[in-house]
């Protein structure tokens, strides 16, 4: 009886290690990163949190350990009032993270599952920068930002050829899309050389596509590595003074994945 539980028991822990070795698939892709959110200490080896900066989206930016949190396999990301930090002058404090200079995306499928805690005045955002190049030239690409507590998100683009010449329709760079606003949605967009494909909960939202024009800077995303940022937002001229009856804002990530076509 003990040799055959011990075979039992043997046999059990070649499954499970069969199991783990597998790539997980989707639709013709194979995940070939992904991240839980499982383990805090192991964050820092992907992930840095986002500096303050001058810009709307970065001006509150802090990493203050309440902006940010681990729970039961989620990043919980916030945005709160400031009245912990005397020495720090910003009326505001909000969490960010993004794999700048750690790890960058091109020519695949990137998802994101979250959840959004809807709040007047935040914008919690999901999006891709270049790493060579400034901004709009090297492009944006905004795979989810959402407002207040609307029921419904923007997937968008940006470059030069949409920012400064003013281009944002010809092919339309920008769609709005209703969600699950009180469950977690899974947010995807694909990398291709000749076009940018969004979609929310394996449904396609828009294509972004490579076009014949004789204007510079219509397609900046073809093979160039892009590095993903994950932050709340409080405030800024796309949405107007910060609603403190709301605070704090948060926003809820369950893992983050990316994956190749197979070959």
């Amino acid at each position: 009886m003990k040799i055959l539980k011990t075979t039992i028991l043997f046999v059990a822990f070649i499954l499970l290690m069969s199991c783990k070795q597998e790539p997980k698939t989707s639709g013709g892709y194979t995940v070939v990163w992904e991240e839980n959110f499982e383990d805090s200490t192991k964050l820092e080896t992907n992930w840095s949190k986002i500096p303050r900066g001058k810009s709307d989206w970065n001006n509150y930016m802090s990493n203050y350990d309440q902006l940010y949190d681990i729970t039961n396999g989620n990043l919980i990301l916030r945005g709160i009032k400031n009245t912990m930090l005397p020495d720090d002058p910003a009326p505001y404090l909000t969490g960010g993270i993004y794999t700048k200079d750690k790890r960058t995306f091109s020519n695949g499928r990137l998802e994101i599952r979250a959840k959004l805690f809807g709040a007047r005045s935040a914008l919690p955002a999901l999006w891709l920068l270049p790493v060579d190049d400034k901004w709009p030239h090297g492009g944006e690409i905004d795979i989810m930002q959402r407002l207040n507590m609307d029921g419904y998100v923007y997937q968008t683009v940006h470059s030069d050829y949409t920012v400064n010449q003013k281009m944002k329709d010809n092919p339309k760079s920008a769609v709005v899309v209703y969600i699950k606003p009180d469950n977690y949605n899974v947010y995807a967009v694909e990398l291709f050389t000749d076009s940018v494909k969004f979609f929310i909960n394996d449904t396609h939202t828009f294509t972004y596509p490579r076009i014949e024009t004789e204007r510079s800077g219509q397609f900046p995303f073809g093979d160039r590595e892009y590095y993903l940022l994950l932050d709340m937002q409080l405030g800024g001229k796309s949405i107007g003074a910060v609603n403190e009856q709301d605070l704090p804002a948060e926003m809820h990530i369950d893992w983050v994945r990316f994956l190749q076509k197979d070959k």
